[in-house]
C-alpha cells in the first residue's frame, strides 16, 4: 500500500465522521475502491464467539459489495489451533508466511491466555505491533484488548474490554483511557469491544462505516440480527 493511498483513505474516513462521540448515525460511508484484507489472529484457546461473530459479519460483505472484505486467519504456525471450546482450525497463514497478504484490518479475538502467558509471547506481541501499525483498522474483542495494550497499540487511544476484566485492565495498563458499560469504543483506527455476544456490534459498525447502512442492515438480516446503530451503546472519539 502506498503512503498516498493510506492518507487518502484516512481523509475519506475522517469526512464520514459526525459531530457526536456517543451513539449516533454515521455520515457517508468510506466505500473502499478495492478489496480490503482482514486478518483474524488466532492462538490456542481463542474463544469461538470473539472469532466467529466478526468473521461472519466481515465475510458477508462480499455478497453486498464488489470490494467486500477478504477474511483469513493468521497464527504463529500452520499447525492446527484448538479453540477454548474445542474446535480445531487450520490457519490460512503463519506469522512468517511469504504469501501473507497485506493486512488492512487486524482483528484480535480474546483467548484463554490473553491476560497471562500470551502477553509474554514476544513473537505474538511483535506481530501485533508490526502488523497493527500498518493496518487501516485494528479491532479487539473482549480480552484481546490486553494484547493490543501490551503491544503498545492503545497508548494514545480510548478503549474498552470485557466488563468483568475492566478493573484488571486498568490496573495492568494504568495510563490507558478505559470506558465502561459500552459495547465498543472507536478511536480513530482502533476499535475495542466488550466481546461475547456483543462481538457482532463492532463488526457491523465497521461494515456500516465502510460500506454504508444498507449493507450493514443487509448483513444483519442475513444473520437474523435487527441491526440499528442508534440503539447501540458505544463511544466514538474523533
Amino acid at each position: 500500500m502506498t503512503k498516498i493511498y493510506l492518507i487518502g483513505f484516512l481523509i475519506a474516513w475522517a469526512t464520514s465522521c459526525n459531530n457526536g462521540n456517543q451513539s449516533s448515525e454515521l455520515g457517508p460511508p468510506v466505500m473502499p475502491d478495492r478489496v480490503l484484507n482482514a486478518a483474524f489472529l488466532i492462538v490456542d484457546g481463542v474463544y469461538n464467539s470473539e472469532l466467529i461473530a466478526p468473521m461472519d459479519v466481515l465475510q458477508h460483505t462480499i455478497f453486498h459489495n464488489d470490494s467486500g472484505v477478504n477474511v483469513f486467519t493468521v497464527a504463529p504456525s500452520l499447525q492446527a489451533i484448538k479453540t477454548f471450546e474445542g474446535l480445531r482450525i487450520l490457519p490460512d497463514y503463519s506469522f512468517n508466511s511469504d504469501s501473507l497478504p497485506v493486512i488492512d484490518i487486524l482483528i484480535v479475538p480474546s483467548a484463554e491466555y490473553s491476560m497471562t502467558s500470551d502477553l509474554e509471547n514476544t513473537e505474538l506481541i511483535d506481530f501485533v505491533k508490526s502488523s497493527g501499525k500498518k493496518a487501516l483498522y485494528v479491532m479487539s474483542l473482549c480480552d484481546g484488548a490486553f494484547v493490543l495494550a501490551k503491544a503498545g497499540m492503545l497508548d494514545t487511544y480510548h478503549c474498552t474490554t470485557f466488563p468483568g476484566d475492566i478493573q484488571k485492565f486498568k490496573e495492568t495498563f494504568p495510563k490507558l483511557t478505559v470506558h465502561e458499560e459500552v459495547s465498543f469504543v472507536h478511536d480513530t483506527r482502533m476499535i475495542t469491544s466488550a466481546g461475547g455476544a456483543k462481538s457482532y456490534d463492532p463488526a457491523l459498525y465497521l461494515v456500516q462505516l465502510l460500506y454504508g447502512k444498507k449493507t450493514a442492515e443487509g448483513i444483519g438480516k442475513g444473520l437474523v440480527i435487527d441491526w440499528d446503530l442508534s440503539k447501540v451503546n458505544y463511544v466514538r472519539i474523533q
